[in-house]
């Protein structure tokens, strides 16, 4: 399988928060969109700095990561962002990688929207149906 691209939207949790209580209007909520590369992997949503200033996320914690190279560094963990594909959503912490790094987009935002590899199309698609009650069936 070769490399997956999706275009995502990102938009700050925080600010989403308060315009959803009416204190903020719509057109300040600060958002990001992207062309990140699909990643299941990764784990979490990785950022790049600059995306992360134009999103203004606040620091949550630091976490030592493995790069691809097998070195360890320390990054900031920040959150809450809002993940968007399509008619699919998912809010997670995102961590930051250092200098212009691709945005990547790993399987915890992937489980959280319900979305999919397409292998065969080399693309990511929105889940069929309402997954959550296939997984977790009401009686």
């Amino acid at each position: 399988m070769g490399m997956v691209y999706a275009d995502i939207e990102l938009l700050n949790g925080g600010d989403l928060f308060k315009n959803r209580m009416k204190e903020i209007p719509d057109h300040t909520v600060r958002r990001v969109r992207a062309k990140a590369m699909v990643d299941s992997g990764t784990y979490m949503l990785a950022i790049n700095e600059e995306t992360n200033k134009h999103l203004g996320l606040p620091v949550i914690r630091k976490e030592p990561i493995s790069l691809a190279d097998d070195t360890i560094v320390n990054v900031d963990v920040v959150g809450p962002v809002e993940v968007r594909f399509g008619t699919r959503s998912a809010t997670t912490e995102a961590i930051v990688l250092p200098g212009s790094s691709e945005v990547l987009l790993g399987a915890i935002p992937m489980e959280g929207m319900g979305v999919l590899v397409d292998p065969r199309n080399q693309k990511l698609i929105e889940g069929h149906g309402d997954i959550m009650r296939h997984r977790y069936p009401l009686k």
